[in-house]
């Protein structure tokens, strides 16, 4: 998976499941996927080690993919979207409002 393929999913995932994440993880999850900080930026800027961001970041990313391989969430709403396209313009709208 290339890089900008696993941070556009990534973030999908964290969109669904983020909330379920300890503060912390939310923290260097959010500084590293959306804000584009390194890891040593990071670990900088919290003034702990690269090593302990990365233990962080990558246990945050472990735990939404086993939420989304059991919830199937994100897999839902991408098949719901391609249903969609399908529907008239009007019915459409208002589904996406829902999702």
């Amino acid at each position: 998976m290339s890089s900008d393929i696993k941070t556009f999913y990534m973030v999908n995932l964290y969109d669904y499941y983020g909330e379920l994440l300890t503060d912390k993880q939310k923290e260097y999850f959010k500084d590293y996927y959306f804000n584009n900080l390194s890891l040593s930026e990071i670990s900088e800027n919290r003034n702990v080690s690269r090593t302990a961001v990365h233990n962080v970041i990558k246990e945050a990313e472990r735990k939404i993919r086993g939420f989304e391989k059991v919830l199937k969430n994100y897999e839902k709403s991408q098949k719901i979207k391609r249903l969609i396209e399908n529907i008239d313009e009007n019915t459409r709208k208002k589904i996406e409002e829902l999702l």
